[in-house]
């Protein structure tokens, strides 16, 4: 994006890697749509919108995703090799927000009371993002 490459005022992109039995974790964009193409390995993404609905979609090398703008959504690789695909945004910066971190940075007892959570939850979430998960 522009902080790393000044000239790239209308694009922002990122390559992901996620290895077998892994997740690019819950998280979603708040300053654009976002495309998706897959290079390598299988993968399956769910995108959560309004009013408690989702979509579940499978990919493969070739593919091309697509998630609205502030829609929550990860990826999972289901295959055996490396996922790799490329994540992009019409926009002059990358920016994402972590369910996983936002949690974290919350007070436990707000995340506690309204969401039902245990302490378990309560104490594997954590304060520094982590985009891709075992």
């Amino acid at each position: 994006d522009s902080t790393n490459f000044p000239a790239s005022t209308t694009i922002a992109a990122a390559l992901v890697e996620v290895d077998p039995g892994g997740v690019r974790e819950m998280h979603w964009h708040p300053n654009n749509d976002e495309w998706m193409y897959f290079i390598e390995g299988e993968a399956r993404m769910t995108v959560f919108a309004s009013r408690g609905t989702a979509r579940t979609f499978n990919y493969q090398p070739g593919d091309v995703g697509y998630v609205p703008l502030a829609m929550g959504h990860y990826i999972q690789n289901t295959g055996e090799v490396p996922l790799r695909f490329l994540e992009m945004f019409r926009s002059d910066r990358f920016a994402d927000v972590s369910l996983n971190q936002l949690m974290a940075l919350t007070p436990h007892e707000f995340v506690r009371e309204h969401l039902h959570a245990g302490q378990e939850l309560i104490d594997a979430l954590q304060e520094e993002k982590r985009p891709v998960v075992k």
